[in-house]
């Protein structure tokens, strides 16, 4: 009888916090209008570099990277973006206060293990926080979950429950709750629906895929 083979273990997929995103050309775009022009811009979990890129084109940003993935880094220095490794779980410590005019978090903090305190640290390193989130109170995936009794699963990402990166799943309610928690205040909430940015919209909690958020952190 012929040995058995052992088998082959597939390599484990490297880690990284910028997940691929299909709304990812209007995301950035609405992220970019926000940024006024010479802006210092920290982006945490940069990716590709891709929106730093761009800020620093088109804004002359003053910018920097933070990015998990090592080759995901590689391509934000094949692309000139300056880039630090760093696991964002870590948290910012390295960061002096009040350093950058705007921390970027986009896609993201869902992925943390702490969203409390990425959050809390991104408002001690910048001016202002802002911060796209997956909403996962939209109706399709509160009907997806009532109907087939099954985990819930974000409209704008088709992962299912054993494959998904997002640790936390959020609605746009329990972001404004997190909000008020690490004692900040919302400058600007914009509802990505159907392809738009909508601010002021009407039943948002319900009707929007993700959400963009500008913080401050509340006067003392």
């Amino acid at each position: 009888m012929r040995p058995l083979r052992k088998a082959k273990s597939k390599p484990i997929e490297e880690r990284r916090y910028k997940m691929p995103n299909p709304s990812a050309a209007l995301t950035d775009r609405v992220i970019m209008e926000q940024i006024g022009p010479g802006s210092r811009v920290l982006d945490l979990g940069c990716g590709d570099g891709q929106l730093l890129a761009q800020l620093r084109e088109t804004r002359q940003a003053d910018i920097l990277g933070v990015e998990l993935s090592r080759s995901a880094m590689i391509n934000c220095m094949a692309a000139g973006v300056p880039v630090i490794q760093a696991d964002l779980d870590q948290g910012l410590e390295d960061f002096p206060s009040r350093s950058f005019d705007f921390a970027v978090l986009s896609q993201t903090l869902q992925q943390v293990r702490h969203p409390r305190v990425i959050l809390d640290e991104m408002l001690r390193v910048a001016e202002r926080a802002l911060v796209v989130v997956p909403n996962f109170g939209h109706w399709r995936v509160r009907w997806h979950q009532l109907w087939s009794g099954r985990a819930p699963v974000s409209s704008s990402e088709r992962y299912q429950w054993y494959n998904t990166p997002n640790l936390h799943l959020m609605s746009m309610s329990d972001f404004r709750d997190l909000v008020e928690v690490v004692q900040g205040r919302i400058v600007k909430e914009l509802a990505l629906i159907s392809g738009k940015a909508v601010e002021g919209a009407w039943a948002a909690n319900v009707r929007a895929n993700n959400a963009l958020y500008i913080l401050e952190r509340n006067a003392p």
